[in-house]
């Protein structure tokens, strides 16, 4: 199922949208699960812990696909 998230200031990064997002309890843990290469975007692996995430993106993560939507 994908869940639309929206953010009302863009880009923003990817380790703190999946702490936001509470997909992670941590923004350690966050930077952990991409660098080890969990993390899709745009349906490629990303492993930068500050990728900048903007409108249109697709991202997935532990079977939770989202897509960024601008607030």
């Amino acid at each position: 199922m994908v869940r639309e998230v929206t953010i009302s200031k863009e880009p923003i990064e990817l380790n703190k949208l999946l702490k936001f997002e509470s997909l992670v309890s941590s923004g350690g843990e966050a930077n952990q699960v991409i660098v080890e290469g969990l993390v899709t975007v745009n349906g490629e692996v990303e492993t930068r812990k500050r990728k900048k995430i903007v409108a249109g993106d697709v991202i997935i993560f532990a079977d939770q696909e989202m897509i960024i939507r601008r607030e």
